[in-house]
């Protein structure tokens, strides 16, 4: 993967566009550049046996799994809806921004 640029970030709100958990929402709680993957609250959910310490009781938890990029699309702020997203420049900073209404994302 060289040099790839990554259209989300961490609390953005994503729409999950395919696999196991298509159409599914939530917000990014962490984004793997390295691996090209995001953990997203409430999607792609596995059950792992946790061993018991002191900060965790233990036994069968749900926690989130990560998903690739590529199957989340951003959500725009204006419509809700999924949009591509775009970088332009604002007072001589890159921002990101929503294709389909045009909206300064953050």
């Amino acid at each position: 993967m060289a040099n790839i640029k990554i259209h989300i970030k961490k609390g953005d709100q994503v729409l999950v566009i395919a696999g196991k958990d298509k159409g599914k929402q939530g917000e990014v709680k962490q984004v793997i550049p390295k691996k090209y993957r995001a953990i997203v609250d409430g999607v792609n959910q596995a059950r792992k046996h946790m061993k018991p310490t002191q900060d965790n009781p233990g036994g069968i938890q749900d926690i989130e799994m990560p998903i690739h990029i590529s199957n989340l699309m951003l959500i725009d702020p204006k419509s809700g809806n999924a949009t591509r997203v775009g970088r332009r420049v604002e007072d001589g900073k890159i921002v990101r921004y929503a294709k389909k209404s045009g909206e300064t994302i953050k």
